[in-house]
């Protein structure tokens, strides 16, 4: 899909993944607590589905919670559970107003059960809109997916569902959280960090990438469209000469 941005056309991305980097940074230059920060970002990603969808992006993928963010202070990680409940429950009066469909992925067993309910309440309700497919990753690890996706493959082998021979990358790919979406065309990275931090390693595999030092909670439209423009300066050949 294209779309005239700044009065030129631009190829707009189908599928934009970001990490949301760079709360913590952002209350601390203001002298305010960490969740403060947390709690501005999450406004952020309410404002940026918006924008996503009126720009013509049809799947946008966010980095909420990592495997590894356990380890972080225990008050913060109280916090950000407590934000996240709360995020959830507005999150299914927001989803019907905005026709927008939502995913949530990760290994979900270390979340508590309420939250659990939560979700699966938001993904039951969304199921059926039709417009911008909203996927938010929570306890997620690339590393920690792709292990649980060979887990699943070897059960189906040992039962005769799967014969080793039959795995390609594409029956690999169905094994895997993120097996409804496409591959990201675009991943965006905020506040300065140039790494992927364990971030959908195999679906990244093409993909576009773009590090700016805006921290999350002042990411917005304009920003945005920076590296949609961004995106659009690469030759995308997939391999082809």
């Amino acid at each position: 899909m294209e779309k005239e941005l700044n009065g030129k056309m631009c190829q707009i991305p189908e599928h934009v993944a970001i990490i949301l980097d760079g709360n913590g940074r952002w209350a601390k230059k203001r002298l305010m607590p960490r969740n403060m920060g947390h709690s501005q970002g999450a406004k952020v990603v309410e404002q940026i589905c918006e924008d996503a969808w009126d720009l013509g992006i049809k799947y946008l993928t966010v980095y909420a919670f990592s495997t590894e963010n356990w380890n972080r202070p225990e008050k913060e990680v109280r916090a950000l559970m407590k934000l996240l409940r709360r995020y959830l429950v507005d999150c299914i009066e927001r989803t019907s107003k905005n026709n927008m469909r939502v995913r949530v992925i990760g290994e979900k067993s270390r979340l508590a059960d309420d939250i659990r309910e939560a979700i699966e309440e938001l993904e039951r309700v969304s199921a059926a809109n039709t417009g911008l497919n909203f996927t938010i990753a929570l306890n997620y690890g690339s590393r920690d997916e792709m292990v649980r996706a060979m887990r699943h493959m070897a059960a189906d082998c040992c039962e005769g569902v799967l014969k080793p021979e039959e795995i390609t990358e594409k029956v690999f790919a169905s094994y895997l959280d993120t097996r409804e979406l496409p591959d990201p065309d675009l991943m965006i990275r905020t506040s300065g960090e140039q790494r992927l931090s364990n971030w959908l390693l195999w679906q990244l595999a093409y993909t576009e990438f773009y590090f700016t030092d805006v921290l999350w909670p002042d990411f917005n439209k304009k920003e945005l469209i920076r590296a949609i423009e961004y995106y659009n300066t690469r030759e995308r050949r997939f391999g082809g000469i």
